[in-house]
């Protein structure tokens, strides 16, 4: 089966400045100096209540104008076009957040031609690092994601700041980033870029690192394992993307995810739980549908993981409630709809056969060990 995506220009995307470090939130003030005086800090209720006046202090001693705005629940296009009128007042806009934050600051510059500065205060996905916005609806569905033209042009890890975060949001990040080689290898296909081919091979090592590092860094936060799955959620997983591009996005695992969204009770579940979830029934499909045995074997191998750190098993373990095979099947439908990145596996895969896989998580009950 043909897969194949169009050939087009690429190049190599990343921050423009990376600093990593203990206290690099401090850099913030400077680091805003170079582009602006009136920044726009975007971020979720919960962290501008948390850590407003801490990056008030920042931006006085810097001699800032500063703006805090929220983005609300979601990143919607509705909460976008409000904070692009607010921006208009502004002429640097900063990330402060998790992934939903950080996607709708990128988004809000990118649409108001203004700098943007990602400032992660967990390390629940790589939105620091990726030229990419997920847009979700009013509900929390999943809708699509928007292409940017270039990463962020400052991203400042702090492993104070992301330490304070629930470890739940790193293991969700280790989730999400593990994604990077169960799909990347295959979306990328028999490419001969050598940038394709150099992205697959660090979706690789990011999947080796994690695997031998994860449980120790869960059991360790603050500890140097821990720091190693900072930047490897963050900073590894981006770069995957940016030297694959579009070759080396998502596949299976991420498609479920996003057709899981449309399930009101998926917001309880943080996206790398989902996407982790999206890698066992991937490998379901590969094993049942594609008639790969290895497959099994990589699926055993990950559950094992899942049980070290606190991954979602299976459905419930995603607290979903009482699902009916109705909505399964809709979501199963969801996942097989003409545009869905389900279809770069390598075999032909249809809502039936989504579904089977669907409802055989759905009957597998909860794991003991599920949210340590």
């Amino acid at each position: 089966m043909d897969r194949s995506f169009a050939l087009a220009p690429q190049s190599v995307v990343a921050p423009g400045q990376i600093r990593r470090g203990r206290g690099t939130v401090g850099l913030l003030g400077e680091w805003v100096r170079r582009w602006g005086s009136r920044p726009l800090v975007i971020g979720g209720p919960q962290t501008l209540e948390r850590w407003q006046e801490t990056v008030t202090a920042l931006f006085d001693s810097a001699g800032l104008q500063a703006g805090f705005d929220h983005y609300g629940i979601d990143c919607t296009e509705q909460s976008a076009e409000r904070l692009v009128d607010v921006a208009a007042r502004h002429d640097v806009i900063v990330g402060l957040g998790g992934g939903k934050a950080l996607d709708m600051a990128k988004l809000v510059a990118s649409r108001a031609q203004l700098p943007v500065i990602a400032v992660p205060t967990s390390a629940a996905t790589c939105a620091g690092w990726a030229p990419l916005s997920n847009i979700y609806s009013e509900a929390g569905m999943w809708l699509y994601g928007v292409e940017l033209d270039h990463a962020p042009e400052g991203l400042l890890i702090d492993y104070d700041l992301i330490a304070t975060a629930p470890v739940r949001t790193l293991i969700s990040g280790m989730g999400d980033a593990l994604a990077k080689w169960y799909e990347a290898s295959v979306s990328s296909g028999e490419s001969d870029d050598p940038l394709v081919i150099s992205a697959v091979q660090q979706a690789r090592v990011l999947r080796d690192l994690i695997l031998l590092l994860g449980g120790q860094a869960v059991r360790e936060v603050g500890g140097r394992a821990w720091e190693q799955m900072v930047d490897a959620s963050i900073c590894l997983a981006g770069v995957v993307g940016g030297l694959g591009g579009a070759r080396c996005r998502t596949v299976a695992a991420h498609a479920i995810h996003n057709a899981l969204t449309s399930l009101p009770a998926t917001r309880r579940s943080l996206h790398g739980e989902k996407v982790a979830l999206g890698i066992l029934l991937q490998l379901r499909l590969e094993e049942n549908v594609g008639r790969q045995r290895l497959a099994g074997i990589a699926r055993e191998q990950l559950e094992q993981f899942y049980r070290e750190v606190g991954l979602p098993l299976a459905l419930a373990d995603l607290q979903l409630g009482s699902i009916g095979d109705e909505q399964l099947y809709q979501v199963a439908e969801l996942c097989c709809r003409p545009d869905s990145d389900i279809h770069h596996l390598p075999f032909e895969v249809n809502a039936q056969q989504v579904f089977a896989v669907l409802r055989d998580s759905s009957e597998q009950p909860v794991y003991p060990g599920w949210r340590r």
